[in-house]
């Protein structure tokens, strides 16, 4: 049962706009049909020569031209995963039709992680140094490759000046960014945020050190169903790069501009397996606390969750204890949630993963439909709920639910509503 939230419309925070930059789509639309449809954007690597790697397959983007939302001198000081940030936010802005007037500019702020930041950079910097000697080393070196950069572009192309900080924490940072924008909201310190995650890391030492991890899949001849999160035939995750970034605003603010509300953030749970660099703790108790600590923050049963967007990153260990989590927490109610793992069409896109799936999450609650878990084949004994294989599916969905768990235990969790 649901307990009553006594809660203002000033206290209460909203997404109103969305914006994605992925392998499936370079606008909401075409990504969220994408989505539904099962598609797959994982690859061959093209971007350099993958022939001597164990992985050679990710989702990567092809048809990105920062041009398209920003100045080429300003793209060309900005490493890739800046660009993705800044021109998702534009997107995400004019979805949300949200123009920041010097009236009202510091009252805006921005809160965009990255995992990795700039690799790519690093790389090519690195090259210049080999070759022509440090004096050569760009200028823009560290403001191009430092993880806060995609939030700082944010602000200085959009004009905002609130608040302004970055978070990273690998695999949760995009969950994290939001719920933290929320937090900045709630204690009034915004009155909007603009809030995710962006990377670019299939890159050779990106790509080069996960595969050493043995952490990637190998199933090069086939890349669209080489992400199988929940299958028995699972062998690794997949790469991927872009960024998800939504428009969060205090739900007072939105209404009097007449704002379209896409859903409600409800609540936000963090927690810490204090366990292994690499590893989830033992019977995902970590991520458990994560999803209690974010049902208590929304006033919320697990009799309430309908759909659950989950990590799944297509390890063997992730989804067999994320599993072991869901089914600790909600009981026999476990087996009756609508469960997926979107990773499975999208890759992993690491610290942008956990923002491009809230946008999932609440387009799912939006339009009616639970998005499917791809390739999903072969049952494995130790994952054995309520997946969507292989087909998405309409149903009524009042409370979805979004996990992210991160190298070094982090963990996080956002429970959003459909606005009542």
């Amino acid at each position: 049962m649901t307990i009553k939230r006594e809660l203002s419309d000033s206290e209460r925070v909203v997404i109103t706009g969305l914006g994605v930059m992925t392998s499936l789509g370079l606008t909401v639309d075409t990504f969220w049909a994408n989505i539904i449809a099962g598609k797959s954007g994982i690859v061959p690597i093209t971007s350099f020569d993958v022939s001597a790697y164990d992985s050679r397959i990710a989702a990567e983007i092809r048809d990105f031209n920062p041009a398209e939302y920003m100045e080429r001198k300003e793209a060309r000081h900005m490493d890739r995963f800046s660009q993705f940030a800044v021109a998702a936010s534009r997107q995400a802005a004019e979805d949300a039709k949200l123009v920041i007037t010097p009236d009202m500019a510091d009252r805006v702020g921005v809160l965009i992680g990255s995992g990795i930041g700039g690799i790519l950079t690093i790389e090519d910097q690195y090259r210049v140094l080999w070759e022509k000697g440090p004096s050569r080393i760009s200028p823009f070196f560290i403001p191009m490759l430092i993880s806060d950069m995609g939030s700082g572009q944010v602000s200085i192309q959009l004009g905002a000046k609130g608040p302004n900080t970055s978070v990273v924490t690998a695999c949760a940072t995009g969950t994290h960014a939001i719920g933290d924008a929320y937090h900045i909201i709630r204690r009034g310190d915004a009155d909007v945020m603009i809030a995710g995650g962006a990377e670019a890391p299939i890159s050779q030492m990106g790509l080069g050190g996960f595969c050493a991890a043995r952490a990637v899949s190998t199933r090069n001849d086939d890349p669209e169903h080489a992400s199988r999160p929940f299958d028995a035939t699972r062998d690794g995750f997949v790469m991927g790069e872009g960024s998800g970034i939504v428009i969060l605003e205090r739900l007072d603010f939105a209404k009097s501009r007449n704002a379209r509300i896409y859903a409600e953030v409800v609540g936000y749970g963090m927690s810490g397996d204090a366990y292994h660099i690499t590893q989830p703790a033992p019977e995902g108790e970590g991520a458990v606390r994560s999803m209690r600590n974010a049902l208590a923050r929304a006033n919320l049963s697990t009799e309430e969750v309908d759909y659950i967007n989950a990590h799944g990153t297509s390890t063997i260990p992730n989804d067999k204890l994320e599993t072991a989590a869901i089914k600790r927490l909600f009981g026999d109610r476990a087996y009756k949630i609508a469960v997926s793992s979107t990773k499975s069409m999208t890759g992993h896109l690491l610290g942008a993963a956990g923002a491009v799936e809230t946008i999932i999450s609440v387009l799912a609650i939006q339009n009616g439909i639970a998005p499917p878990t791809m390739n999903y084949s072969e049952p494995d004994p130790d994952c054995d709920l309520d997946y969507i294989p292989n087909t998405a599916r309409k149903m009524p969905i009042r409370t979805a639910m979004s996990n992210s768990f991160g190298f070094g235990g982090h963990n996080a969790t956002l429970v959003f509503m459909k606005l009542e």
